[in-house]
């Protein structure tokens, strides 16, 4: 009798992500201390903010795993399992591979196609528990499009491994089995970025001049190290079968093929990466017109030298953007309202007196169900070097809190199980912090203050131990078992505290901002008079503009006489 295994349905039917997700990608040579870096924000409407835990295990021959689809929870595909899948938290496993995604779907031609076979969902699973490092997990993926068709729309993936980093592009082929698919290694010292738009435009083609690249019928050079391009043989044939392109391959590009360019592309989605950019490196002003929507504008690079090495704590900083310092800032028009809101409600698109507007898209965003900064480091061991430093809801208001890839005990507040997005929990973080954020939406740009000052507290306490915990770990001679229990009581402390502290946050933050006052707060305490009176609270005006915006709709009402 077959053994089936179906924990992939828990797993990747609630962690995977519609359209909305926003990527940073970091090698090497462009952080301070060599760390690789990706970061993931997951921004459905619908997903809740959690942790899967999947043990490594060893699998009897004829043993499968079937897979269900991430949205319609319907069956997709039942697959074989290999003799050893590797644990995996996440989107890290105990190798410190790490994978994150952003959604772009691509030519509607083939979205009917193709129903059979694995979805983007679990084909980042299925890599991450049969790969240990980025050239193997795009192997593993081929292998298994290839093998049991792609059922998904377009994709971009990061990969990380404590070496390199790798952006990853693929899409369906509507009624044929399989992908087409173009991979590129982010050059060490540069960093790169996706955000629901497919950006690998033109690429290095196999050929006797160039020794960097490959196709897919050659993947056997792929762990050569010169390797820094690899490609499906039919990316280019498959488009000029279907009459999307007809020149030569050395100016083919897959993204203008597969996911041409449109105003929603570029103000939506590419200026996410815009703004990362922006915020890193310097020159970024000449391509601030392609990201507002001028497609015959200088276009944005696939990756660009930052103008300093990154920290863990940039590239948490770099996920919190709603384009301030741009003509696209959120925080200054009049869609923020008199406190500086800098989130709109859905639709993002409107239409007023026949014509059509829209709201910016930054990257923090209200409606993210998690996100994560994955950090891979080559001198330790792989239990101790890989982090997912992981936090829910909006990225601008969330607490990064480090958990360790080769824990086997999930903090209870990001358990899965603890809550859903349909079942309220006093002790998940996603409820807690959603509460927290949605309260400050009523006064923003005073409340985010005190929500940062704890945000920042805690992260910079958080960095300073986990690198103190690496160290000592790493100079000590355990087996393996002591050390993944001191990774599990690092990691389950860390976030107790910050949920401790969220809820002191959360008290303070109602006693100090009810019904429109600001009390007076002396260190977290509401401040009283020596006979125990509450001090008489702050009330301060609402802005001019705001008062002549009343005035001129209202001022003949509200007026004296």
């Amino acid at each position: 009798m077959t053994k089936k295994s179906i924990f992939a349905i828990a797993f990747w039917v609630v962690a995977a992500c519609a359209m909305a997700c926003t990527n940073l990608i970091v090698s090497k040579g462009a952080s301070t201390d060599g760390s690789t870096f990706i970061t993931y924000a997951a921004d459905s409407h619908t997903r809740y903010g959690q942790l899967r835990y999947l043990p490594a295990a060893d699998h009897a021959a004829g043993e499968t795993v079937r897979l269900y689809n991430y949205g319609s929870l319907k069956f997709q595909i039942e697959l074989p399992q290999p003799a050893h899948t590797y644990q995996v938290t996440g989107f890290i496993n105990e190798h410190q591979l790490a994978i994150g995604e952003t959604t772009w779907g691509g030519r509607k031609e083939l979205e009917a196609g193709n129903k059979e076979g694995i979805d983007y969902g679990n084909l980042i699973l299925l890599a991450l528990q049969r790969a240990r490092n980025c050239r193997e997990a795009i192997q593993v993926m081929h292998e298994l499009v290839s093998t049991y068709g792609y059922a998904d729309g377009g994709e971009t993936f990061s990969l990380a491994d404590p070496d390199e980093v790798w952006i990853y592009e693929i899409v369906s082929k509507g009624d044929e089995r399989g992908a087409v698919w173009v991979a590129r290694r982010v050059p060490d010292g540069y960093v790169s970025g996706h955000a629901n738009q497919a950006r690998i435009t033109t690429f290095p083609w196999e050929g006797k001049k160039v020794r960097n690249s490959i196709s897919s019928k050659n993947l056997k050079r792929l762990y050569d190290k010169e390797v820094e391009c690899v490609y499906s043989h039919d990316v280019a044939d498959f488009a000029r079968r279907q009459g999307w392109y007809s020149g030569k391959d050395a100016d083919f590009s897959f993204a203008d093929t597969y996911n041409p360019l449109t105003f929603s592309g570029l103000r939506a989605c590419e200026a996410r990466v815009y703004a990362m950019f922006n915020r890193c490196a310097d020159g970024m002003k000449k391509y601030e017109a392609f990201a507002m929507g001028d497609k015959d504008a200088e276009r944005l690079p696939l990756w660009v030298v930052p103008n300093r090495k990154l920290t863990v704590q940039d590239c948490m900083a770099l996920m919190r953007d709603h384009y301030e310092g741009t003509p696209m800032d959120m925080t200054g028009d009049p869609g923020a309202g008199p406190f500086h809101c800098p989130y709109r409600w859905r639709p993002m698109e409107f239409t007023l007196d026949g014509k059509t507007y829209v709201h910016e898209r930054a990257i923090s965003t209200q409606q993210t169900g998690f996100s994560f900064v994955a950090q891979c480091r080559s001198w330790l061991p792989s239990k101790l070097g890989g982090v997912l430093w992981f936090g829910v809801d909006d990225t601008y208001s969330t607490c990064y809190t480090p958990i360790y890839c080769g824990i086997t005990q999930v903090p209870h507040c990001f358990a899965e199980g603890n809550g859903s997005m349909s079942q309220y929990s006093e002790t998940a973080a996603f409820w807690l912090f959603n509460r927290v954020s949605n309260f400050c939406y009523l006064r923003y740009d005073s409340m985010i203050a005190d929500v940062v000052k704890v945000q920042q507290e805690l992260e910079t306490d958080f960095v300073r131990d986990e690198q103190a915990h690496a160290r000592r770990w790493a100079q000590m001679d355990v087996d393996e078992r002591r050390l993944v229990g001191e990774l599990n009581r690092f990691s389950n402390d860390r976030a107790e505290r910050m949920m401790r502290r969220w809820r002191q946050l959360d008290q303070l933050l109602l006693m100090k901002y009810i019904d429109g006052n600001i009390k007076h707060v002396k260190e977290d305490k509401i401040e009283t008079t020596p006979t125990g009176v509450v001090r008489f609270p702050q009330q301060p005006p609402y802005p001019e503009w705001f008062l002549r915006q009343i005035i001129e709709a209202h001022g003949e009402v509200l007026q004296e006489r």
